[in-house]
């Protein structure tokens, strides 16, 4: 996958009969990045990821990530930055696997969310990942949707304090990694979404706490709208993980 840092209106020759996708634009036939971004190349499909906002991975950060391709080897990983991810195969399975003979989407296929952590950086930015703990694991069923990475602590809440509200409130198991990605399966997943991204839209504002509490509280939101209703918020949604 081929990534480069672009300008604003920076030609790109990556067409080639790919479509377009996030921050590009065509004309006269040409194809041109919208802003300062990195580059996300695919066999189908041309994107630039803008710098600003976003995850830039350091070492030791508990994230979650999206299979982009497997590999003989492992797995590249969408981690929500203008860098891919690498989990080795090392990294993921504890049996022996035979790498002739094994196809690796058996463990983890294209679209599978995990929860995994950053375990080694390299000063290109080449970041390696590691599922070699307890928590990590492969995030089976539910919806993982992005907000702003620096948007994370105050989601979480002071000793947890805010997710625990969310959690308990809709019954929900809700996983945020560093990197902006946010996992929630459960029995009201679109209030706890709405939830937290109200959080993200408010979280300079004084009295959130209890903005939230009395959101949870109640089925509909200020404008009528039922909280549960998906399209509310399926431009957030980055990956449905649902079996």
């Amino acid at each position: 996958m081929k990534r480069e840092i672009v300008l604003p209106g920076d030609e790109m020759d990556e067409r080639k009969g790919r479509k377009l996708g996030n921050g590009v634009y065509e004309e006269d036939g040409k194809v041109f990045s919208r802003f300062l971004g990195m580059t996300k190349v695919s066999e189908n499909e041309v994107n630039v990821i803008p710098l600003s906002g976003v995850y830039m991975p350091k070492l030791s950060d508990r994230i979650i990530g999206i299979i982009d391709e497997v590999e003989i080897s492992g797995w590249f990983v969408d981690i929500n930055s203008p860098y891919s991810g690498f989990l080795p195969i090392s990294e993921a399975v504890e049996e022996f696997v035979d790498l002739n003979r094994t196809d690796l989407s058996r463990y983890f296929d294209i679209g599978d969310a995990i929860l995994c952590r950053i375990s080694r950086l390299t000063k290109n930015k080449n970041v390696q990942l590691s599922m070699r703990d307890f928590e990590s694991r492969k995030l089976r069923g539910g919806t993982v949707i992005k907000v702003t990475p620096t948007k994370i602590p105050r989601i979480i809440g002071k000793e947890g304090s805010m997710i625990t509200l969310i959690k308990t409130k809709t019954k929900c198991e809700i996983t945020a990694g560093q990197n902006g990605l946010i996992w929630i399966r459960g029995e009201d997943k679109g209030k706890a979404i709405e939830a937290i991204l109200t959080i993200e839209r408010e979280s300079h504002t004084f009295g959130l706490t209890e903005k939230i509490e009395k959101m949870l509280g109640q089925e509909e939101d200020d404008t009528g709208k039922s909280m549960s209703d998906p399209d509310n918020w399926a431009d957030k949604k980055i990956q449905s993980t649902d079996e």
